[in-house]
């Protein structure tokens, strides 16, 4: 509705000249991210999340963007990535996502700048099957730092799932596992293969048009993980908010850049909904829960 988004137009910014940090926190900038980066402060970002398009032609909205060869997609990443480094902390760190057509770039570049400590994969139960290759169901996200000095809360991100060998001790007692009125469950540390997430569908109250979509549950993985209440999270390829929202509902602060309006105001909006709703699907309780877990069980 055109009423609707010329409120969410308004909160919008677009940077013409250096801004502190202040007056960035918690917003939304509608512009490309080459004209905008360099009015960022320097030194302020905890946590970098990095959702670029990947390598292969796609329409997002009104913007497209067309494949290249590996090494024109290299070089266009570093077009930006060597000017987001300076807003960067010490401590910070970054993920970076991207796919089997991309993912020899990003690796290229990110371990130029950043110690490279890990390859998130991660499974999409959505995608089309093809009749000449394999179905391609999978992504990545590379997981850097800027130093060895950097926050990792491993007990914020560990998962929660059925028990299929129930083993007990010698005396009976559940070995390592909780036997609960709802069933049989373990905790279990968090794994660099990931296949709890499910890709937002037509039901799911965060899907939204757009056609790349991070899952709430994904985002909230990586920002529990590497970051802690109160810190800066930056977004340089916003999309529809995803990072943003879920960083609101994690009472992290939030910085999002953005070129198209629409999705600048679908972001919004969706911001704006988090203040009624925080809850993350399939998060729960402070665990993380399988694919398709009534995510409440005690």
């Amino acid at each position: 509705m055109e009423p609707e988004r010329q409120l969410y137009r308004q909160r919008l910014l677009k940077l013409n000249g250096q801004m502190g940090l202040l007056e960035l926190i918690d917003k939304t900038i509608h512009q490309d991210l080459l004209a905008s980066v360099d009015y960022l402060p320097s030194e302020c970002v905890d946590l970098l999340f990095i959702d670029p398009p990947y390598n292969r032609n796609k329409l997002f909205n009104q913007v497209a963007f067309s494949q290249k060869s590996t090494a024109a997609y290299e070089a266009w990443m570093t077009s930006w990535m060597t000017k987001l480094i300076r807003l960067l902390k010490p401590t910070a760190s970054i993920y970076i996502c991207g796919d089997w057509q991309s993912s020899t770039a990003i690796h290229r570049v990110i371990d130029s700048y950043f110690i490279v400590r890990n390859r998130i994969t991660w499974e999409r139960e959505k995608g089309r099957g093809a009749k000449n290759n394999w179905k391609n169901c999978s992504e990545d996200i590379w997981f850097c730092t800027v130093s060895d000095k950097y926050t990792f809360n491993l007990d914020t991100v560990k998962l929660k799932r059925k028990v299929i060998a129930p083993y007990r001790d010698q005396k009976g007692n559940p070995k390592d596992w909780q036997d609960t009125r709802k069933g049989k469950f373990r905790i279990t540390h968090p794994s660099n293969l990931w296949t709890d997430i499910s890709v937002p569908f037509w039901s799911m109250p965060e899907n939204t048009d757009h056609p790349t979509q991070k899952p709430e549950k994904l985002v909230a993985k990586l920002i529990l993980a590497s970051s802690r209440e109160g810190d800066v999270i930056l977004d340089p390829f916003l999309g529809s908010g995803t990072t943003s929202v879920v960083s609101k509902k994690l009472n992290r602060r939030y910085i999002g850049v953005e070129i198209d309006e629409f999705y600048c105001c679908l972001a919004e909006k969706r911001l704006e909904l988090a203040n009624q709703n925080k809850t993350i699907q399939g998060y729960a309780d402070g665990y993380f829960w399988e694919r398709n877990t009534f995510a409440y069980q005690k």
